[in-house]
């Protein structure tokens, strides 16, 4: 079996019967640092030859989560930790504990460590955000501002240590120190600790995902979430300028989220056209006969011995033009109701849910039908309300 402790003996009785008998101990310290540096930038290499086969094994795995977070760029930052922890074994070998040469070496080597498995848990959780950006399932979700958090408390804790490591300290003593200006961390950092609280809320209680349309009155936001990061959620308005809204203020004050509408298959419309109420009246029997042939009056009760009113037979044309139209969703709601009298005219409202949530297609069918029921009102013998124009003002005038 291979004796590595003993062959380092040997090497040491070499150096010292040799070389610092007759060089100096400078010269030994010399060639033992420089020939720690080569092993150590040999080894860095061995590890990149082995990282090529890691990457083909991960390549021909079945499964995509390894070449997503063990990636090239994972195993190339874990190589670089290789020849540091050589560095930090052979250290003590060669050189006796509080020697100048063995102090500065090993601070540099364990500070070099330390930010190596910092820079290696960086790696790894971008790789992670990365990898769920990738799955459908799991884009949609506001994870982004927790990541960023995790990767701060990572970058925190190596400056904490690096601070234990240089001042020859324990690294809680370090913190019981920092601990007497939490007031004043806490005052930097504000925006940093509501912005992650406020993340983790959106993202637990299912309020906010990357794609949503929302829409924040107060600070001008409409439009689609486009980044959902630990101090800001980004928006792009339906102007394509972007409005930039604090985390925090989602979870303190009110906002509309419209997905659930996009998801439910259907998109309300409630719109109330006036009508003007003199023109509210029975029907005659010549009236009916004339709907009657255009199909108009299908499945309605025309009690003509009690009277029928035309408002009431443009409701019920209405409520079943609505039910049989092909854009609109009969599964959800339809309704035509007269709301209370205005002194603009007596409410006709429609309401009702299109099968389309697409803004642009929404707002055709929505037009569309509209000019049907705008064109059809007059047949009943009814009349839009509307102020007076000026071709009102100069016909009268003609008169």
């Amino acid at each position: 079996m291979f004796n590595f402790a003993g062959m380092i003996h040997q090497i040491n009785m070499f150096l010292a019967e040799n070389i610092t008998a007759q060089y100096g101990r400078l010269a030994t310290d010399s060639l033992v640092i420089c020939g720690i540096a080569a092993v150590a930038i040999l080894s860095f290499y061995v590890a990149r030859l082995v990282e090529g086969g890691i990457m083909y094994f991960i390549r021909r795995s079945p499964t995509t989560w390894d070449d997503d977070l063990l990636n090239s760029r994972f195993l190339k930052a874990l190589s670089q930790l290789l020849p540091a922890l050589l560095v930090a074994y052979l250290l003590p070998e060669f050189f006796s504990e509080g020697r100048s040469a063995f102090n500065w070496v090993r601070v540099c080597t364990m500070c070099y460590i330390l930010w190596t498995v910092v820079y290696i848990l960086h790696v790894f959780t971008d790789n992670l955000y990365n990898a769920f950006l990738k799955r459908d399932r799991m884009r949609p979700y506001a994870i982004k501002g927790i990541f960023q958090m995790v990767r701060l408390i990572v970058i925190g804790l190596g400056c904490i240590c690096t601070l234990s490591i240089l001042a020859g300290r324990s690294p809680v003593s370090i913190l019981m120190a920092l601990g007497a200006s939490a007031a004043i961390l806490m005052l930097v950092f504000k925006d940093t600790i509501l912005g992650l609280v406020a993340g983790v809320q959106l993202t637990a209680n299912n309020m906010l995902h990357r794609g949503d349309w929302i829409v924040v009155d107060k600070h001008g936001a409409n439009g689609e979430v486009i980044d959902v990061s630990l101090t800001t959620v980004k928006v792009r308005n339906w102007d394509n300028s972007i409005t930039t809204v604090p985390p925090y203020l989602l979870v303190s004050e009110s906002f509309r989220n419209y997905q659930p509408m996009r998801l439910s298959g259907g998109r309300r419309v409630d719109r109330s056209i006036l009508i003007d109420a003199n023109t509210v009246r029975f029907c005659t029997d010549g009236e009916l006969e004339a709907l009657g042939r255009r199909g108009w009056l299908e499945d309605m009760d025309c009690d003509t011995a009690a009277g029928v009113v035309n408002m009431q037979l443009l409701r019920r044309y209405l409520e079943r033009y609505l039910t049989t139209h092909p854009q609109v969703n009969a599964d959800m709601l339809v309704m035509v109701r007269q709301m209370e009298p205005t002194s603009a005219g007596l409410p006709l409202q429609l309401y009702f849910f299109t099968r389309t949530v697409e803004w642009k297609e929404f707002e055709r069918v929505q037009s569309d039908i509209f000019d049907h029921v705008y064109a059809v009102i007059r047949e009943f013998g009814l009349r839009i309300y509307q102020l007076p124009a000026g071709a009102d003002v100069a016909s009268i005038a003609v008169k």
